[in-house]
């Protein structure tokens, strides 16, 4: 997304804030706070809620773009804001997750809260993180035995048995994994608040908390199987 349009979009804003004193780790808890946001947006019912998610997380792609333009232009690299915008990270795509969970649950409907659907979501969201962690604790295991970082992440990333291999590159051609990061899942969540209004209930918002739950929890296993299969540890 931040390739295809985003980043046009960024190079505008960013004018605007260079020759100010706002900082790129301002903009990055600003990011954070709308990726945030998208978790209350969606519970508001209708079409307007899953719109209105939409926009949050959208607003935090551009954040994610500005901060970085702006770090490189003034030249005001840190650690702390590669660990935020790694929180932001974490935390927008969990919320966008628990936001649909909630939202499949129909808190503010009129009938019985179905809490099953919030507890799809929260798993989903669990997922999407623990993926994350996943990646990030090969430099964290790597780190603490002493050793480099991976420098070419393309290559020690392909798994050393054939079979492993050829499922992974299958995985990678589907890219039904990005169903749970935060962008793609808004987009998906507007749709399904789309066809749910034609339908007038919210079978297609559970049917999708339900599969992107069991996208999340195959993907956690398959990716940690994938990341032991590789040289990633070696």
């Amino acid at each position: 997304m931040g390739r295809l349009y985003m980043r046009e979009v960024s190079l505008r804003v960013d004018r605007y804030l260079v020759n100010t004193r706002v900082t790129p780790n301002q903009l990055t808890y600003l990011m954070t706070v709308c990726g945030v946001l998208a978790a209350p947006a969606l519970l508001v019912p209708g079409i307007w809620g899953a719109v209105l998610g939409v926009v949050c997380v959208q607003l935090y792609l551009l954040l994610d773009c500005v901060d970085g333009e702006i770090a490189r232009w003034k030249k005001q690299y840190s650690l702390n804001g590669v660990y935020l915008d790694r929180v932001g990270a974490y935390l927008t795509d969990a919320a966008v997750l628990v936001g649909l969970g909630l939202r499949a649950a129909d808190v503010w409907g009129s009938g019985r809260i179905d809490w099953l659907w919030a507890f799809l979501g929260t798993l989903a969201a669990l997922g999407a993180i623990l993926i994350k962690a996943e990646t990030d604790l090969v430099g964290v295991a790597r780190h603490q035995a002493g050793l480099p970082p991976v420098k070419d992440a393309a290559a020690v990333a392909e798994p050393r048995s054939s079979g492993m291999a050829l499922a992974r590159r299958a995985a990678a051609a589907l890219k039904f994994h990005r169903l749970i990061l935060g962008i793609e899942a808004s987009l998906l969540i507007l749709v399904l608040a789309i066809v749910d209004q034609a339908r007038g209930d919210l079978f297609f918002t559970r049917l999708g908390t339900a599969v992107l739950a069991g996208i999340a929890l195959l993907q956690t296993l398959l990716h940690l199987v994938s990341i032991l299969a590789s040289s990633r540890l070696k």
